[in-house]
């Protein structure tokens, strides 16, 4: 890198994106149309333009030889490549892996899931992962010669133990690895699924960009994140929002992590169904115990109530320290009881502290199995300047030039992140 390039590198970069947006909004475009929308001279978007040309991220999409009179140059018309693929999210799940692509507009251009069982290896995770992305690209015509950037999220703290481990181990570093073999010269970004899955969360449309967040994940674990101020809130080991092994219950039962009575004991599907089971009901899933609630059985609404009530109890001390704009419950178990989110808002509202000012907004979350890979794309937006400099989630000020020195010093040092590793 030269002295040249390290001054003006980020500024070239936030060209590349008024780029990329203006052809996002307009479709195809001449240079000349692209250099009066951009408000840059001639020399400077031809520059641009090669550069993005060069990356995949641009094509020539048409030319004016056909209709042109006289001996001009052809007058080319660019567009945004429908096929190439700028970034690859990944969420490895307990049981399911599921990938989202997208191109330089961030418009998502493939997706697919894959099932395994819970006890592969990360290793057996990470070779089926891989061949997904493969056969993704085969079957719906992407090209990843110009990927730029891949995040994954997966499952539990960064030393988590393997299946089939007796000692914990560096799970997510070994999915850096693994991953960065695979995709050699481009960064790559490694976190928790559910912390990632929470920006996604708070960046959907249609619910309003909720700048301040809490999210809680529950299905057969228990998983949340935190956003504040637009960004995600790892903490200092990346354990921030990890709401599974909060105390609920004394002396309650035996959580896997080796306490008792943690949340994961009783408001996890698998914790919900046997508590139903244990008091008489019989139900095949999570939707039959819904539908007898419902129904207004006695007991099927107690069981449900009594889990949405140990998960508002968590979430309660979260919504007064943080002070939230949205807390977002998601997961299996909220999706498959419909009135379980009622139930935790209901609580939420009757316990919160009047000093707390304002009502806070309890929702179900809107996302399902690809929210951890949406949110890892996310997190690649927020790295990129190519979207610091255009990202409404980030926003103006300190959010967005935090975004843009974070990615300053990771391209100055490394192309490997492992977050809160």
């Amino acid at each position: 890198m030269t002295p040249h390039d390290d001054v003006y590198g980020p500024v070239r970069q936030q060209h590349q994106a008024r780029v990329l947006k203006v052809l996002r909004a307009h479709g195809a475009c001449t240079r000349a149309e692209l250099a009066e929308r951009v408000r840059l001279s001639r020399s400077s978007l031809s520059e641009i333009v090669g550069d993005l040309i060069a990356r995949g991220a641009i094509i020539v999409s048409a030319t004016d030889a056909g209709s042109r009179r006289g001996s001009g140059r052809p007058a080319e018309r660019l567009s945004l490549d429908p096929g190439s693929a700028q970034y690859v999210g990944i969420d490895l799940g307990h049981r399911r892996a599921h990938v989202v692509v997208a191109d330089a507009a961030h418009e998502i251009i493939g997706d697919a899931g894959l099932d395994y069982p819970e006890t592969s290896t990360w290793d057996e995770r990470l070779d089926r992962v891989v061949a997904l992305v493969a056969e993704l690209g085969r079957d719906q015509g992407l090209g990843f010669a110009a990927l730029q950037s891949v995040a994954v999220g997966v499952v539990g703290p960064g030393n988590a133990r393997w299946p089939g481990a007796q000692e914990r181990q560096d799970v997510r570093g070994h999915v850096h690895r693994r991953i960065s073999q695979a995709y050699g010269g481009v960064t790559v970004i490694v976190g928790n699924n559910t912390r990632f899955a929470a920006l996604a969360e708070a960046s959907v449309e249609g619910r309003g960009r909720a700048k301040d967040l809490v999210y809680v994940r529950l299905s057969e674990g228990i998983g949340g994140g935190v956003v504040v101020g637009g960004r995600l809130v790892p903490g200092s080991g990346g354990a921030a929002g990890e709401l599974g092994h909060v105390t609920v219950v004394p002396d309650g039962a035996v959580c896997r992590c080796g306490r008792r009575g943690c949340l994961e004991t009783v408001a996890t599907a698998p914790a919900v169904l046997a508590a139903a089971r244990a008091a008489g009901l019989v139900v095949d899933d999570l939707a039959a115990l819904g539908r007898a609630a419902d129904a207004g059985d006695p007991v099927a609404g107690r069981i449900v109530r009594t889990a949405a009530g140990h998960v508002a109890t968590t979430l309660l001390a979260a919504v007064q320290l943080l002070d939230p704009a949205q807390v977002v419950v998601g997961g299996r178990v909220a999706r498959e009881l419909p009135r379980f989110v009622d139930h935790v808002r209901e609580e939420i509202d009757a316990d919160l502290a009047p000093s707390c000012g304002r009502p806070v907004l309890v929702r179900a979350a809107v996302l399902d199995d690809d929210d951890g890979a949406l949110g890892a794309l996310e997190v690649l937006y927020h790295q990129s300047p190519l979207i610091a400099g255009d990202t409404d989630l980030a926003g103006p000020g300190p959010g967005r030039q935090h975004a843009k020195e974070l990615h300053m010093r990771q391209t100055a040092t490394t192309s490997a992140w492992v977050v809160g590793a």
